[in-house]
């Protein structure tokens, strides 16, 4: 069943556009005919399940990012550098290893990027300091103080609750659609209620994998 979204609507002539570069024209709008929109309960449930997993892969680019006191080229996963004037992640520049579990080794597959990479890792603000010899860079990974790993103990518990937050707005989101399609009639009482218990079984899997997300980093961190 179907639900109607959006009415017709035409949008009314525009009689003229002035433009101030380079120099002065006039553009001339048509009508234009929107057409009405319909969602479905599937495709409720098909956008909520692709946004809550947009939302884990985010939140484990943001967990990657935090330090912890041994080497993990994930590290560097956010860090972007110029080239040939498009930003690149440098993941896709160089070979990125563990020389050993307190150094990361930088070596671009093209050596002319290798001071714009460095520069990447420090405009990054990722804690680091890059040792360029010429050829690869170096990043020796410092051992985290017990204050320090108490802070990244917080950080990872605030991006753990974006990501719920994110989840939950996904999910309020798709109720209050699944509620619409009830309200017009589209769906029936019966049908409205096991498709918001679906968007509730998937909200919870996804929010129990955010904990699992931050339960493991924060191992990680505390890992001496």
């Amino acid at each position: 069943m179907t639900f109607l979204v959006a009415a017709v609507a035409v949008v009314p002539f525009l009689t003229s556009i002035t433009a101030f570069a380079p120099t002065q024209r006039i553009v001339r709008a048509t009508p234009v005919l929107f057409m009405a929109e319909t969602v479905t309960v599937e495709e409720t449930n098909a956008d909520a399940t692709d946004k809550m997993k947009k939302s884990i892969d985010s939140l484990y680019l943001n967990m990657n990012s935090v330090r912890t006191g041994r080497a993990s080229p994930a590290i560097l996963d956010r860090v972007r550098a110029q080239y040939y004037g498009t930003e690149t992640p440098i993941s896709q520049m160089a070979t990125i290893s563990v020389p050993s579990a307190q150094q990361l080794m930088v070596d671009p597959f093209d050596k002319t990027a290798l001071g714009d990479i460095e520069r990447a890792i420090v405009d990054a603000d990722i804690g680091l300091t890059p040792q360029n010899d010429g050829s690869v860079i170096r990043l020796n990974i410092p051992a985290l103080t017990e204050d320090r790993r108490k802070e990244m103990m917080k950080q990872c518990k605030a991006i753990g609750e974006e990501g719920k937050v994110a989840i939950r707005n996904i999910r309020r989101k798709a109720v209050e659609t699944i509620k619409k399609l009830e309200k017009s009639s589209d769906i029936g009482e019966d049908e409205s209620k096991m498709a918001q218990d679906k968007i509730q079984k998937m909200t919870d899997k996804n929010v129990k994998e955010v904990d699992d997300i931050v339960d493991r980093k924060e191992k990680e961190v505390m890992t001496v």
